[in-house]
């Protein structure tokens, strides 16, 4: 079965899948026509999460589809939220009933390279020595989490998303917060690690 792991909880629906062949994730039978033009000229790869994506949708809810207002994806009926990530070859959905926000990254040692683009000193104080690998990709997937649900072209992942201390040893009920002069919100996240990833969920 496609499906690898389930995180759903009383809040929302999770499902993370991991491709395994053709015959899951035919595109005649998973496109809608809204989506002809959106996926001209995909790589192979990211044509496969993104029908991926549209096939955990019809096991849990096959009447709705998945439409995008600019770059933000909704579901069609609108009574739900959702959230969409992928890393070939996993892809995940989230569906609640309130905002959410979900992604997974692989760990990569080339994450250090990037971090004064998205890391705050106050964060920087909490990353364990040997571990910075580690503690960079989290706080990178809580951040895109957190972006899910609460964007701004005017904001960056540096200046404007936070996440507050944790540790790896226990990585749930972490504290996030997205503000800037007019708005300061607070979220929990948790996050699951499988395989070389991590997995962050923010609601």
């Amino acid at each position: 079965m496609p499906l690898y792991r389930d995180f759903s909880d009383d809040h929302a629906t999770i499902h993370l899948w991991k491709y395994e062949d053709e015959d899951h994730v035919n595109a005649e039978k998973l496109l809608e026509k809204e989506d002809f033009e959106k996926v001209k000229g995909y790589h192979p790869t990211k044509l496969k999460e993104y029908l991926l994506v549209r096939k955990i949708l019809k096991s849990i809810l096959p009447n709705h589809k998945i439409l995008y207002d600019e770059r933000t994806p909704y579901l069609f009926p609108d009574d739900f939220e959702i959230s969409i990530t992928h890393s070939f070859p996993f892809a995940a959905l989230a569906i609640s009933k309130h905002k959410i926000g979900i992604d997974i990254e692989p760990f990569n040692p080339k994450i250090e390279r990037i971090q004064h683009k998205f890391l705050q000193e106050e964060e920087r104080g909490f990353i364990e020595k040997g571990k910075e690998v580690a503690y960079l990709t989290v706080i990178w997937s809580l951040k895109e989490s957190l972006y899910k649900i609460h964007h701004s072209n005017y904001w960056s992942l540096k200046k404007h998303y936070e996440v507050k201390p944790f540790s790896l040893d226990f990585p749930f009920q972490i504290l996030c917060r997205v503000h800037d002069d007019k708005v300061s919100d607070l979220y929990k996240a948790r996050v699951e690690f499988f395989e070389n990833y991590c997995f962050t969920i923010v609601d």
